[in-house]
């Protein structure tokens, strides 16, 4: 594949960061070279979004608002669900959970610390501009047994992950020559195939595509058949809805030699904070992005758009892919919000002036567009929803 072309326009803080991951992983595992800019900036640029400063781009489904204490609170409203907890967020049943200004005003009554704990205790997307990621970026929360792999093997990679990090890190290996099944629920398939397909053709190319019933123990028990066949697991499920899938990443580990499972999260796969919800925007607000956004040009805002999804993909597949070389089976955590803290800290540390000008450059950009990019070639065919299903999840034969 091609080497991306340069981004014009107001550079994405933490693209130069992003450059690194990706000449590491083109250096060690032999991807094709592809730019930090493109995969941070790929979705905004295509789906022609703005800068929108305390507004996330695109449609806007995460807000930053001021809170009566002080703080600045992000709230993340994507799913239907959420907005009907938002009279318990609140304590108000009458408030008007479709009206902004309504919401807004209900922030402003209230205390930063006090919304985020009922928000996370409600399961709903939150962050505060002052709180510290509590989980590490990369956390091996289980070990199993080793497997040598013949050279030459080509390793089997199950994506039953969703929306943008995981796919990403799943696409990520396919570029390095995996076999890669993408996951879907008969009920629930992956939302950016609708809601953006062109990002979903991008980072799902080249996968295969099986739709599980997740309701049918037969279906559920041929799925774990395959998984137990796989070299690397990426999934993006909370503790208690991976249980209720009849899913046991820990028994798994612990029992498919040189299985590397990833589990992407908001703020950490083990603890309390296993069970908080975290989306691209929020955990970026939640990994202080926001806050070294505000001490650069002097407002809080968000910076790119759903930032820590891409920053996390690429993690994630720099992880898995040297998890394979060491040959032992390993759970790995990510901490979407972790990596934001952690990449915003590593950039500083390798030019602060740089990071600190480009901050103040994205602060100062509200209604300009995001940088303009040449779009990716697809490589492969986008398989049909469930296309593979028969062939990948038979009764018998293997897929």
């Amino acid at each position: 594949m091609p080497t991306e072309g340069s981004a014009c326009g107001p550079a994405i803080p933490l693209a130069r960061w992003a450059d690194r991951q990706l000449d590491a992983l083109a250096r060690d595992f032999g991807l094709p070279r592809l730019s930090g800019s493109t995969l941070l900036g790929e979705r905004a640029a295509h789906g022609g979004y703005r800068i929108a400063g305390k507004v996330s781009a695109g449609l806007g489904g995460s807000r930053l608002m001021p809170t009566r204490d002080g703080n600045w609170f992000a709230l993340t409203l994507i799913r239907e669900v959420d907005r009907e907890l938002l009279p318990a967020l609140f304590g108000d049943a009458d408030l008007d959970v479709r009206d902004p200004a309504a919401i807004a005003a209900a922030v402003l009554r209230s205390d930063g610390a006090a919304l985020l704990e009922t928000g996370r205790l409600l399961g709903l997307p939150v962050a505060l501009l002052d709180e510290q990621p509590v989980s590490p970026a990369i956390d091996v929360i289980a070990r199993g047994p080793r497997r040598d792999r013949a050279p030459g093997h080509r390793p089997l990679v199950i994506d039953m992950s969703a929306i943008w990090a995981g796919p990403l890190a799943g696409h990520l290996l396919w570029q390095a020559g995996m076999e890669v099944v993408k996951v879907e629920s008969r009920s629930r398939p992956d939302l950016i195939r609708r809601d953006d397909p062109a990002t979903f053709d991008l980072i799902n190319q080249g996968k295969a595509s099986v739709l599980v019933d997740f309701a049918s123990d037969a279906e559920k028990a041929r799925l774990v058949t395959l998984i137990r066949r796989a070299d690397v697991v990426i999934e993006s499920a909370r503790p208690r809805a991976l249980r209720q899938l009849g899913i046991d990443a820990q028994r798994l580990v612990g029992e498919v030699p040189g299985l590397v499972w990833l589990s992407v999260t908001g703020h950490g796969a083990s603890g309390e904070a296993a069970d908080w919800v975290g989306i691209g925007n929020d955990c970026g607000v939640a990994g202080g992005l926001s806050r070294a956004l505000a001490q650069a040009c002097g407002t809080p805002g968000y910076v790119g758009d759903a930032i820590a999804d891409p920053l996390t993909g690429i993690i994630g597949a720099r992880a898995v892919l040297q998890a394979l070389r060491r040959g032992e089976a390993q759970r790995i955590g990510l901490s979407m919000s972790a990596i934001a803290a952690m990449a915003l800290d590593e950039e500083r540390a390798f030019d602060a002036p740089r990071l600190e000008a480009e901050l103040r450059a994205w602060g100062t950009a509200p209604g300009r567009p995001f940088p303009a990019l040449r779009r990716r070639a697809l490589h492969a065919p986008v398989r049909p929803l469930g296309a593979d299903t028969a062939a990948c999840l038979p009764e018998r034969a293997p897929c």
